[in-house]
Formats: C-alpha cells, sequence, structure tokens
C-alpha cells in the first residue's frame, strides 16, 4: 500500500509517472537498455534530453531568449555558481539579498565569498512569518543582481508580490514551487530549482537564464559552474544526470496531460485552502505564518506542545501519513503537498487531524 509522503524532498511522484517509468525501466523505448546504462551521446538520450527543455519551455512559457539547461549539484550549488556567473567580467560580482527563510539566507552566505554581497531586507524579526516588503531605492543602482528565495520550504511561505529591481536583473531560486503555478519568466534574469519537489528524483537541476546574463562571469569561474559552458553544450558538456532528467521527463509529459501549470494552479489553491481553512478553525492547530504570504507547496503547523507534536508525528506515520514531522528550525509539523499529492491526500490528512484533535483536545 502507497503512503502518502508529506516529505518537502525528495516528495511523491505522480503514480502514473513511476509505472511509466518502471514499464521502460529494462527496454527504454526499444532501444535494448535502460535509460541509465545508456550513453548521454547517444541518439535515444539526445531526444530524451530536447523533449525535456522543449517541454519545460512550453510548460513555463519560456521566451526565446531565455536558455535552460539541465546540471548537477542541486540548487545549494548554485548558490555560489550565481555570484561567479553574473560578476560582469570581474572578480568581485555584486550582489542584493532579501533574505526570507533558511535558504535564502544559505545563498547570501556562499556568494559573500565571491564579492560585495548586502542583505537589503529580512524577515528574520519574526521568524521568517513573512515577506519583506522592499522598493526600488533599496537596491543598489550598481548591483550585479538581487535574489530571492520564491518559496521558502522551510518556514512555508511564499512571494505574492515579484520586487521591482529597478532593471537590475532578479534571480530566483524556485526549487519548491516551479511548475505548481503559473510564473512570468520575463521577470527574471535567472531562475534555478532543484528537481526533487515538483520535478523528479533528486539529481538534476534546472536553470534558467536569459540571454544578456550569459557572457558575464568571473574569470576564476569553475568551467563545471559556468552556465555558458552547458549552454553551449546542450547540457552535455559532461555525462548528465540521464535517468533523473527522464524522470523529469516523464513529469513534464504528464503536467502537459493535466493541463499545465494553469490547471495545477487550481489544484494547489485548492489543497492549500483546504488545509488552512482546517487550521485556522480548529482549537488545536496554528500556522505561524502571515495569511498573505502563506505558502501553496509547504505547511507548517504545531499544537499546543511539543509533546503533543511528537504524538502526532508518530501517529500520523502509523496512519500512513509519513515525513510529515516540521524542520529542526521551526518544530511542529509540516504538510508538503506538491503537485503529485493529490487531493485526496489532503483530504486523508484533514480527517486524521480532527480525529487527533477530539482524541486530545
Amino acid at each position: 500500500m502507497r503512503k502518502y509522503n508529506f516529505s518537502a524532498g525528495p516528495s511523491m511522484l505522480p503514480l502514473e509517472v513511476l509505472e511509466r517509468v518502471q514499464s521502460q525501466l529494462l527496454d527504454y523505448e526499444g532501444s535494448g537498455m535502460s535509460v541509465m546504462e545508456m550513453s548521454h551521446r547517444s541518439k535515444p538520450y539526445d531526444a530524451i534530453n530536447n523533449e525535456a527543455e522543449a517541454l519545460l519551455r512550453e510548460l513555463m512559457n519560456v521566451p526565446d531568449n531565455y536558455d535552460i539547461i539541465f546540471v548537477q549539484g542541486g540548487a545549494s550549488t548554485q548558490f555560489e555558481a550565481l555570484p561567479l556567473n553574473l560578476a560582469h567580467n570581474s572578480n568581485c560580482a555584486k550582489g542584493d539579498y532579501i533574505v526570507s527563510g533558511n535558504f535564502s539566507n544559505k545563498a547570501f552566505k556562499e556568494a559573500q565569498k565571491y564579492g560585495d554581497m548586502v542583505v537589503v531586507a529580512s524577515s528574520k524579526d519574526k521568524n521568517f512569518s513573512y515577506i519583506p516588503t522592499t522598493t526600488p531605492d533599496m537596491f543598489r543602482k550598481d548591483a550585479d543582481y538581487v535574489h530571492i528565495c520564491y518559496n521558502n520550504t522551510i518556514f512555508g511561505s511564499r512571494y505574492i508580490d515579484i520586487p521591482d529591481t529597478n532593471g537590475i536583473p532578479l534571480v530566483a531560486d524556485m526549487s519548491s514551487m516551479i511548475l505548481s503555478q503559473e510564473v512570468d519568466v520575463s521577470k527574471f534574469g535567472v531562475i534555478y530549482a532543484g528537481a526533487q519537489k515538483n520535478v523528479g528524483p533528486a539529481g538534476v537541476t534546472i536553470v534558467i537564464v536569459r540571454k544578456d546574463l550569459q557572457d558575464l562571469a568571473n574569470p576564476l569561474c569553475p568551467t563545471m559552474l559556468k552556465w555558458k559552458t552547458q549552454i553551449t553544450e546542450k547540457s552535455l558538456y559532461n555525462t548528465p544526470p540521464c535517468f533523473s532528467t527522464y524522470v523529469a521527463l516523464e513529469v513534464f509529459r504528464y503536467l502537459k496531460k493535466m493541463g499545465g501549470v494553469k490547471a495545477m494552479q487550481k489544484i494547489n489553491e485548492e489543497k492549500a485552502q483546504m488545509l488552512y481553512d482546517y487550521i485556522d478553525n480548529s482549537k488545536l492547530y496554528t500556522n505561524p505564518i502571515e495569511k498573505k504570504y502563506r505558502s501553496l507547496m509547504n505547511v507548517p503547523f504545531v499544537t499546543t506542545s511539543p509533546e503533543l507534536d511528537a504524538k502526532f508525528v508518530k501517529e500520523a506515520g502509523e496512519a500512513g501519513l509519513v515525513s510529515i514531522k516540521g524542520h529542526r528550525l521551526v518544530g511542529g509539523m509540516r504538510a508538503s503537498i506538491y503537485n503529485a499529492m493529490p487531493v485526496e491526500g489532503v483530504k486523508a490528512l484533514i480527517d486524521f487531524m480532527k480525529k487527533f484533535e477530539q482524541e486530545n483536545a
């Protein structure tokens, strides 16, 4: 019996995708081998690579003046790739950071090694329970880029209004919300995202880069971190994470079949509203995030005590609702309800929450 996996990542994958991958595992489309075995220079994998890029471009409506690459290292590697690629050919990049949670703070700390980095705004004062407001005059006129984390996986908040950076390229870590809601790619200079939330298994990272930002790398930028290297070689400079990219392709095919990102956003809004409505009307559970900024993907909540939280996590696991323990920085519980989490899974969680509240009121 499959369980409902509320993990922040690796997360659930659509059952239909898993079954498709299973059916092709030993012999991918008559090639006589698994994708895990085939050369990344082979015609079958070249077709996978090309279709994955084309479908992602279609799903996100990526304009022609952007390139898409599939790279290794996770989103965390991009924390360092970013200042090295956007240094305007100098040895000292200037980056303005909006710190709204753990990963935007990590990105800032990593970037400090490579240049002049400044925290322009932060919501740390209220334990990252909101998204800080910014105005164009807050950013340095000579900054190379402004960085945000669009959705905060640990704290459960997200951007509603994109910052006006007064023309400075905006870079966004979209790891935990990519393909979950419609986004105007043209408002960003760079978008990057790890796969293991809404795209596929860990191993592949998506980077979307505007063409005018592709030749600004620090001369010391390592070849493997240089976006231009992978753009020129169509993500095939070295052996890529072939199997992860293939599973991502199957997810892209599935999303298109489901009606695309617009259709998924509607479902995600329905799931999140159901869960938040129950929490808000409960006498046992609370969510700490300002309502305006609540995430569609990650819903943290607590009961009245750490002891009761621990009991909830234990009994939820026994009921088939797994990986619901909150991050150590927040405690309590966290329900990650990414694209692959069905409405039925959220309903099952709410039913359990009702039962637990009745038994522990």
